[in-house]
Order: C-alpha cells, then structure tokens, then sequence
C-alpha cells in the first residue's frame, strides 16, 4: 500500500504516529520507521507509538516494516510543523508463510562426533542477510563454517539466558529441536555488531524470544515428510494473545521419526513441548514463564576409509544389525534436559526497560556403545576383519584370506548381535561384552539481569549481568549384558596382579549389573559470572558502538573412584590422583568490540567494526583425561586464555532493483589449545595428545549481490573467497596410562612425553569449504506461490591433519633417523589433502492458499543435490601410524590398514511440508 502525505509543516519537521495489528488491533512495539534518504530510523515503543524528530524539508519516503507483515511506504512532502499520522494498521504477510517448511533447527546435520559437523543453517534460517541465508540454506550441507568459524562463535540465547554449553561452548541444539513455530521470534547481532542481550562472539549473537503476548493469536498444524535425518514430522502450536485479564499462552508440540535416515542404520525418535505463559500485571510489570522439554534419540554414523566405501557404498554404517530382523545401532545419542525460564519484564520509564530472569536446566545426555573385556573387537570395520590387512604384509600376500574377508564383508558386514549374545551366553557374572552409555546429568542454575535505556535520543545504554551454576555427574552406566549376569569392572589393559587391573581400587574386582555405574565415576563443578555494557550513539550520517565484558569461570573436578593407575601419592608422591577434588582452575576474561557506520548517502553504507575477546578454554581442554585423573593442562604444559582479534569492513549499496554487500574481513586466534584421543601403534598405547598455543588466521571477502528484475522476478548471487591456516608451531605432550609399555615408549614415571613442536603453520584448518559461489534465481508470484533454484560450486576443503605426524618423533626414534628414511618422500607423506571441488543444485518452492482473512494451507518443498553430486565434506588423518616408518610400512602394496577416514556429503534428498493455520 503506498498513500501519498502533503504536509505542509512549521519548522519543527516532527513526524509521530501509532502502528496497530490491523487484524486485532492490539499495538505493534519494535516496528521498524525510517527515512532511508537522510538515514533517520527509530522503532515504536510498547504501545506502538513512535515520533521523528529534525526532518529536512522537502520530498521523503517513510518506510514502515516488521517481519511477518507486509512493508508499507509513505512519500511524504515536509515544509515545517508537528504532525501525526495517527493510527496506521499492519497486516500479515502470507508470503513469509512460504518459508515455513524450511526451517529444521538444525538436527537434520548434527554428529557430535566431529567437528567439521558444526551445523550453522539453525543459527541463521531467520535472517535477512541474503548472505547468510545462503550460507544456510545452500552451503550447510556442506558443513560450511561462516569465516572458518566453528558456532562457539556465536552466542545463542533464548530470552536472554545464554544457551552455548560450557563443554565444548558450542549451543545443543536438539535441547529445542523441531519447536520451529515458537522459535521464529529472533533478533540477530551479526560478528561484532551491537546487541541488546549480550556482548556476543566473533560470529555475533542470536536471541530467541518466547515471550506469550508477541505470539500471533492462532493455531498451525503441520506434516512433513523428508529422506534426510527422519522421515515423519508431526507438529501443532496454538496461540492466546493477551486477554482482557491480562494472560496469554502458547503451547506446542512435535514429534519426529524415523527407523532409518540417508545414511544406514541411523534411527531418529524424538518428541519436543513447549509453553510459555504471560501475565501481565500491569503497564510497567510482567511476569513470562517458558518451559521446553525435547527429548531425542538417534542413531549415529561413523567416518570410514576409502577401502570400506569401496566395498560397501557411501551409505554404509558399521554400527548397526540386524537383531530379530529389526535394526539395531549401538552407538545411540540420547538427549533429555528440560529448560524452565522465568522472565521478569519491568518498564521503568517510556525510554527504559529491565528484563530479570531465573532459568534451571537438568536432565541426562547418553552416548552408548559397545564394551569388551575378554572378546575381540565387534566392530566389523575392525582392520584385521578386512581385505587390506591380509595384503598388507611385504613377505607374503594372503590371498586366500583376503577373498575370505572381501566376500564376508560385501555379504554382510554389519555388527552381529547374535555373536554378543552367544559369546555371553554361559559367561554368569564375567560376561565378555557389555552396552553401556556414557552419561552426562547435568543441572545448571542461571541468573541475569538486563537492562536497556535510552539515555537520550540519540544515545542508547545496554548492561547485563549473568551468574551460571553447573553441577555435572559423569559416570558410565550398563544398559546390556546381552545374556549375561554381571560384568567385571576392570582395566581389560592392565596387569591383572597389579593394582592398575582396578578401575576403582574403593570396589576391586566389583561385578557390575544392568543400571549400575561402572568404569569411571566424578563430578564436574563449574560457576561463572559475566557482565557487559554497550553504549549505542546514533546521529543522522553516523552510527556508533563500543562495548565491553567481563567474566570469571571456575572449574572443578570431583573424583568417586579411586583408579587403580592413578591411585593419588601414595606410594609415589607423583603420581597424579583419581580420587577427590582436583585443584580449582580460575580464569578471568574481557572483551572489547566497537564500531562506526557511515552514511554515504541514504543508499550506501560504510561500516568498520573491531574486537579484542579474551575466552576462558572449554572444559573438555582444561583436563588431561577427565574420566581417570584429576590432571589439568596447566599442569603438564602451559593452559591461555584464548586470545581473539576480528576486523571487518563492510560496504552495502541499495540502489534501484539491486541489493548488494561486500565484506573484508581478518580473525586471529592466540593461544588456542586441543585434545585428541587415540590408539598410537608407534608405542602401542591409548594417548591423550595434548596440543598447546596454537595460532591461527582467518582472512577472508564475503559477497551477496540480489538483483530484483521485476517485483516478482530476482537473481541472487553469493560468494566467499577465504584462506584460513595456522599461523604457529605449537606445543604437543602426550600422556597415557603408566604402565611398563608406557615406560619402555620414554614416557616419564607420571606417564608424561613432551613431543615439542608440531609444525602446524601454513596448514589449511579443516573448516568445510573455504571457497564457496552460488547463483541463482527466486520468482515469487503474486498469487502467493514461489520457486528458486541454486547451483553451488564448493572448493578448497581439506582433511584434518594428525598433529603428532608432525613432530620430530615422525623421523625420529629414539634420537635416531629411521633407516631408509626419504625427506622428499616425507614431505609427500605429510602433504595435507586437498579434498575434490563439487558443484550441487538445489531447489526450493512452496505455495501458499487463503481460505479466508485469517486461515491459510500452505505447501513447501525442496530438494537438495539434484544432480546426485558425490563429494567429500570432511576428513582426517588417523593418529594411529605416527612415525615415518609405521607409515611406509602401512602402504605396502598400495593398500593401507589405517587411511585417511572421511565423511561423505548426501546425495539427493528432499523435504515436504504441508500446514494448516488458522
């Protein structure tokens, strides 16, 4: 709708009026009023009411917009005085309906086994940024990482309760997964741009409010229907706005299943409810009480060698069975922690608001797998099961054994559950095999309090302050003894006559049962208190930021066993204790960040912004091996703070029919530390490779260019070209088990070796595609139907590397350069792999039908790699063959036992929605 105003005005030029629901007629606060050509924005407060002050004279356009309703513009004439426009209705644009079927948040991607697996399309499906869109509807199959960027970078919270997870400091997802109708309500601060919730990260930071009163009154209910993580999805959300008594409500439920994904064997089951409940008490006070309770249970998959695809296809998924004609993974991800937040919303002033909270999460995380103490491995992919190892010797090829094991892994293959339960069968209390979960119960106590002011009109002021209590029971726990009756809680490593054979010297030689806890047992404490403040300065040709934080995080593991291989100082004072408190570890932290928009004209724009964060190491990275000792880094090698600089310089131009924004932009990382844990064959021993003060560089340009050749018709295109590496040699020590091999390996008395450094620099950081172009079109018709098609191309994807490989030890033994050892042959060796480039097509499209003012049907489908593409998303090196010799001697005959494994994109797959709103 576009009216046409001739004020003729005194000389004050302000400009004021009301925006309603033009369908419920109840106010709209934080729509968004500008006049773009002399850059002037503001919002409208709690009562829809918004005023313009210091307007030149002359011909202007007010632009009027909120999401989830159709923009409106205004040409107004301004020659000087005070005029309302009084009461102007918005009304819901069912053309945002169209999109409804595509958002999946995110589980769809998820495998937390990796993590190149870092799924972003969730944090950015919301977004305006043509940019980020693509990168989330078109590159995140591809495990695509904004900037080189893993989601730590982000911060995401759900009404204002920061939701990022102390262990690896990336957000779960699956704790909301599949609420998408009551997650669509989010304000977004992209990389260091200002926020009113939080200082955020490098990648900026996603709000998600669950506030009752700014649900749309209605119901949705939904169907789809996809051949990617599940098959079914069934979903239903009702809506009651604020009543005359002051409540509001939102319900909705989901639930979401399937007995086998893309990928073999990968169940999915999982159910998530959601209420939030408003009482308004009165103009200035309100009180919001939201509930989420997602369970969700799914099957997973693993990385195979190019021997194992060769053989068995890229679906191929060495965790499952067949057990009674029904399938079986036994590497199942459990997920199970409520979330109850209570918000407190105080209108302190017409310019002023305070939002206090209280949130309390708890409940289970389980990984389970398969344990054995007296049988072999029941992996199938198990190296001495298949065709290689049978060739792979210099002497003598057995050819005999190796058709054996190629034509018993091309008929079969799979885990054999049968042979678990033979094997157990007459086993009583020592049963050989074992199912158990590892098991997080987790309970996490928050506080904060966020204040928003507006100091004057041109000055906002934004602090919070955030108190966060987490208690963690981390123990494993039997779920199947497979015929058995017990199961013997040892070390199946150590020396049955020593007391390193004990898992827990408190308990020795204890017969565990089904739903006991057995192996390792310890707590995990940790608090945390944060703040920030942010200062806003906006004026008519520039916009200003800064902003600073604070926080200090305590971490402190517990000990309930007493490990038989870390028995505490007794007898010998240096060996490190399993048993008790650990030392507490204390970090303190800050960022800073600020920025400057320039208004060019009303139609370009230039903005610089900079930050310095500090960040305290996640917890999985503070401790040696947290199951059995109460070690810490710090105390084997040197344990930083995280140290980040960003920089990016932005230019947008919105010139007639065409939208476009270019980005520079530069994230370097200091002091950045990894552990990794694996089976080295160069001493035969189970290692944590502890990795110190890496650096790392992230340079990069971004592009998105919308070309709109009619109202209905657009062209799109996107690009990003980055280069991300190392930029050090850091420091690795490896610890293991203290055991006579350990000792015989050159390991010291507490079972410590320092490897030096790792020639990391220059390295590629396996972070997806670093290259990545897309173009395409979008055509939305008028009669509420749209299609758009998309062809990616993706590049420079590289494996990740083994860190140990590049060490001294990889030419060296024991002081010594292997006989035979080749430095040019070497050098090929330790060459990172560049994984292919690929191109996929994509295509979306949806229809939307209005049945009346206020019920609408509305179908969506997509289909992603139409042409069936096969690609590499991922990779990496095994640890296993870490020495120049191992390595050789692993490629005799072209056919190596411990290869690079990697992970394969999908191929063609699709989505379908259909949904009902009334």
């Amino acid at each position: 709708m576009v009216m046409l105003l001739c004020i003729n005005m005194g000389a004050q030029n302000i400009l004021n009026g009301t925006i309603i629901n033009g369908d419920t007629e109840k106010p709209l606060q934080n729509v968004f009023i500008s006049i773009k050509q002399i850059g002037i924005n503001t919002l409208t407060d709690i009562n829809g009411n918004f005023k313009i002050h210091n307007i030149a004279n002359g011909k202007h356009f007010l632009t009027i917009y909120l999401k989830g309703y159709e923009s409106q513009n205004f040409p107004i004439q301004l020659s000087g005085k005070t005029i309302n426009l009084g009461i102007i209705m918005m009304y819901e644009d069912i053309s945002e309906s169209l999109d409804f079927g595509t958002i999946t948040i995110t589980d769809d991607e998820l495998n937390d086994d990796t993590n190149y697996v870092d799924n972003i399309s969730g944090l950015l499906q919301f977004s305006k940024d043509s940019y980020l869109r693509t990168a989330a509807f078109e590159w995140s199959s591809s495990f695509f990482k904004i900037r080189g960027l893993g989601s730590e970078n982000n911060k995401v919270l759900i009404n204002g309760f920061e939701m990022n997870n102390l262990f690896n400091g990336r957000p779960q997802w699956s704790n909301w997964g599949g609420l998408n109708d009551v997650l669509r309500n989010q304000e977004f601060s992209i990389g260091l741009t200002p926020s009113n919730y939080i200082f955020g990260g490098v990648l900026g930071s996603t709000n998600i409010n669950t506030r009752a009163s700014e649900y749309k009154k209605g119901t949705s209910i939904s169907y789809a229907s996809s051949n990617r993580s599940y098959s079914h999805r069934i979903m239903a959300t009702y809506s009651i706005p604020l009543s005359k008594k002051g409540w509001a409500i939102t319900v909705s439920a989901n639930k979401r299943y399937s007995n086998e994904g893309y990928i073999n064997g990968t169940s999915y089951n999982a159910y998530s409810v959601f209420t939030s409940i408003e009482k308004l008490i009165n103009e200035k006070h309100s009180l919001n009480l939201s509930a989420i309770y997602a369970q969700n249970s799914r099957g997973k998959s693993a990385a195979n060698t190019e021997q194992v695809y060769n053989i068995k296809g890229l679906k191929y998924n060495p965790y499952w069975g067949y057990q009674n004609g029904k399938i079986r993974n036994s590497r199942i991800k459990r997920i199970n922690e409520p979330i109850i937040m209570l918000n407190h919303y105080w209108t302190l002033t017409n310019r002023s608001t305070l939002n206090t909270g209280i949130a309390y999460q708890f409940g289970e995380i389980g990984n389970s797998r398969i344990d054995f103490n007296g049988g072999n491995d029941p992996d199938p992919t198990y190296y001495r099961k298949l065709p290689n190892w049978f060739l792979s010797n210099p002497i003598w090829i057995d050819y005999k054994n190796a058709y054996k094991a190629l034509t018993n892994f091309q008929n079969d293959g799979q885990l054999n559950w049968t042979h678990l339960y033979v094997a157990n069968e007459k086993s009583g209390d020592n049963g050989r095999f074992a199912l158990y979960e590892d098991r997080n119960d987790n309970k996490q106590f928050t506080f904060n309090t966020i204040l928003n002011t507006e100091l004057t009109e041109n000055i906002i002021l934004t602090g919070k302050l955030e108190y966060k209590k987490l208690k963690s029971e981390n123990f494993a726990y039997i779920k199947d003894l497979f015929g058995a009756t017990g199961y013997l809680d040892i070390n199946k490593f150590g020396d049955p006559s020593k007391d390193e054979y004990q898992n827990n010297l408190l308990t020795p030689n204890r017969i565990a049962k089904v739903g006991d806890r057995f192996k390792y047992n310890y707590l995990l404490n940790s608090e945390t208190f944060d703040g920030f403040a942010q200062l806003q300065l906006n004026y008519k040709k520039s916009n200003y930021h800064i902003a600073a934080s604070f926080n200090n995080t305590t971490y402190q593991r517990e000990g309930l066993y007493k490990n038989g291989i870390y028995p505490g100082n007794l007898p010998d004072p240096n060996i490190p204790n399993s048993l008790g408190k650990s030392k507490k570890l204390s970090f303190f932290n800050y960022g800073i960040k600020g920025g400057i928009t320039y208004k060019i004209t009303g139609r370009h724009l230039l903005n610089l912004n900079a930050g310095y964060i500090t960040k305290t190491p996640i917890i999985q990275n503070s401790f040696v091996n947290l199951r059995s000792n109460n070690l810490t880094v710090s105390d084997i090698s040197t344990l930083n703070n995280k140290k980040t600089m960003s920089l990016d310089i932005n230019y947008t131009a919105r010139v007639p029919f065409i939208t476009s924004k270019i980005s520079g932009y530069y994230t370097g990382i200091k002091d950045d530390s990894n552990i990794a844990f694996y089976y080295a064959g160069s001493t035969n021993l189970f290692i944590q490779e502890i990795t110190t003060g890496i650096n790392k560089k992230h340079l990069g340009a971004e592009l998105a260019i919308d070309v709109e050749l009619s109202s209905s018709f657009k062209l799109k295109t996107a690009a990003n070209i980055g280069h991300y590496t190392y930029n050090n040699n850091p420091n690795i020590v490896l610890t293991s088990e203290i055991s006579s091999d350990s000792k015989q390996a050159g390991f010291d008395k507490r079972g410590f070796k320092n490897y030096g450094k790792t020639t990391l620099k220059n390295y590629r950081i396996p972070s997806g595609p670093q290259s990545a172009y897309s173009f395409g079109f979008e055509y939305r018709d008028p009669e509420y139907w749209f299609i758009s098609v998309t062809g990616n191309y993706l590049d420079n994807s590289f494996i990740n590397i083994s860190n140990i490989k590049r060490t001294e030890s990889f030419a060296f033994d024991n002081g010594k350069l292997f006989p035979q050892f080749d430095p040019t042959e070497a050098e090929k060796l330790l060459k990172q792999q560049k994984l292919d480039a690929y191109f996929t097509l994509n295509a979306i499209g949806g229809k939307t039908w209005r049945i009346s003012k206020k019920k609408y049907i509305g179908f969506f489908a997509s289909i992603s790699n139409i042409l069936n593409q096969v690609y590499k998303t991922g990779g990496y090196e095994q640890g296993r063959t870490s020495s120049y010799q191992l390595v050789k001697n692993d490629q005799v005959n072209s056919t190596p036992n411990f290869g690079n494994k990697y992970w394969y994109g999908r191929g063609t797959t699709y989505f379908l929605n259909i949904n009902y709103r009334f």
